[in-house]
């Protein structure tokens, strides 16, 4: 559990105006914090399975999360995951660079055919 300081600053960082404690960016930030920190108490705790059940329903909850602030708007879902650092963020790149490269292959081959098309293979017709 997340202690008052600790919280607060939290929500201080990732806040989307100034009264805000409740946005979807705040939750999941504070999941994510409280996340690590169970995730500690598992590596040394091995068979502490009510803290398991608490970790799992946490996670749970922050896909939810994450899920719904992704459809709603998903240039802050972005920028969320890549200042929490999760692995959504990495797969997010991956895929992006992906297409890139896709389209930049594409553009290459569109101008390799325009170019086909204005020089005109020559022809034996010109004797």
């Amino acid at each position: 559990m997340l202690d008052k300081k600790s919280k607060e600053k939290i929500i201080k960082k990732f806040r989307v105006h100034d009264t805000d404690t409740g946005s979807p960016q705040v939750q999941i930030a504070i999941l994510t914090e409280e996340i690590k920190q169970l995730t500690d108490h598992l590596k040394q705790h091995k068979h502490d399975y009510s803290s398991r059940r608490g970790l799992l329903k946490k996670v749970g909850e922050r896909r939810k999360l994450l899920k719904y602030l992704q459809k709603e708007n998903a240039e802050q879902f972005k920028e969320l995951a890549e200042k929490l650092k999760l692995k959504i963020a990495q797969k997010l790149q991956a895929e992006e660079e992906e297409e890139k490269l896709k389209e930049k292959k594409y553009s290459v081959a569109s101008e390799d055919e325009e170019v086909a098309e204005i020089i005109p293979e020559e022809t034996e017709d010109n004797e």
